[in-house]
């Protein structure tokens, strides 16, 4: 089963790299991986997508807070986040086939990023599911490069993860 969990750290040096470190060690493949600075830019937040049964986040947690750098650990349950993903998709289409594209990406709320007289770069933000559902809809166009962010959540309603 994937797990979410949510870090806040202290935004210093080689933090990730411990924190990764820490998933090698005990053999935890880490499946999505996100930072970046929050409204405070001494603390950095880490969304991770481990997967795992109960007692290997359990246990993923324990040694999360044994870091020194480490303010903050939440697993989020899948019914109390909200998560998105960013694809940039780059495909091949003839001006015969844009027209199809155009449509795709309207219907799925992709966006055009660029435009050549042979290839059209979208734009998508949204859940892992609707951007694999989204990419088997334009694979037969011919993808020529794609990239993917990692997951990043956040909890719904008025709790947050902050400080201690």
């Amino acid at each position: 089963m994937k797990h979410s969990i949510s870090v806040l750290v202290e935004n210093n040096a080689g933090v990730l790299s411990r924190i990764c470190g820490l998933f090698s060690r005990r053999g935890f493949n880490i499946d999505s991986l996100a930072v970046g600075t929050t409204d405070d830019p001494e603390i950095s937040r880490i969304t991770i997508v481990a997967d795992g049964n109960e007692y290997t986040v359990e246990q993923i947690e324990k040694q999360l807070n044994k870091l020194v750098e480490v303010i903050k650990v939440k697993t989020l349950s899948k019914d109390e986040l909200l998560a998105r993903e960013l694809m940039i998709v780059k495909i091949s289409v003839t001006a015969e086939k844009r027209t199809q594209v155009l449509t795709i990406a309207n219907i799925t709320g992709a966006k055009v990023m660029d435009i050549t007289l042979t290839t059209m770069t979208l734009e998508i933000a949204d859940t892992y599911a609707h951007l694999c559902k989204f990419q088997e809809l334009i694979k037969p166009y011919g993808i020529i490069e794609l990239v993917r962010t990692g997951t990043i959540a956040i909890q719904k309603g008025s709790e947050t993860i902050t400080k201690k």
